[in-house]
């Protein structure tokens, strides 16, 4: 098993743009797991610290409609002693960029997202 740094536990803010994109891949966390997931396989313990306000429950589930979407792998190690470990896929990994992209425009819309939120949305006349 190679060696990784492990992830830091802010490694998300919790005003994350990625809260305010008009469209959601996958469920809430998904975009979350697989940036944790770029730089190598993890185990569930090490997805929750960066993770710690997502509940053990939520993680699981996010993990596994990723793997049955064919997003992330599961690997079950015995050697010597019984662990998992998590994994983006090629397809995966072909989904970083535009998730890079799109919390980078978050992130720069961050203000109007935030004001049409408050506002209702829609900035046209009411009908009538």
């Amino acid at each position: 098993m190679t060696q990784r740094p492990p992830l830091p536990a802010d490694l998300f803010d919790e005003l994350c743009p990625s809260s305010l994109l008009p469209f959601r891949f996958g469920d809430k966390w998904a975009a979350m797991v697989l940036l944790c997931l770029d730089d190598g396989p993890r185990r569930y313990s090490e997805l929750r610290v960066p993770q710690a306000r997502v509940t053990p429950k939520a993680l699981t589930q996010s993990l596994r409609g990723l793997e049955r979407n064919g997003f992330v792998s599961r690997t079950v190690h015995n050697d010597p002693k019984l662990r998992v470990e998590y994994a983006l896929t090629p397809l995966g990994r072909s989904m970083l960029e535009p998730l890079d992209t799109a919390c980078r425009w978050a992130a720069e819309h961050w203000d109007e997202l935030l004001d049409a939120r408050e506002g209702g949305g829609g900035t046209g006349s009411s009908p009538g």
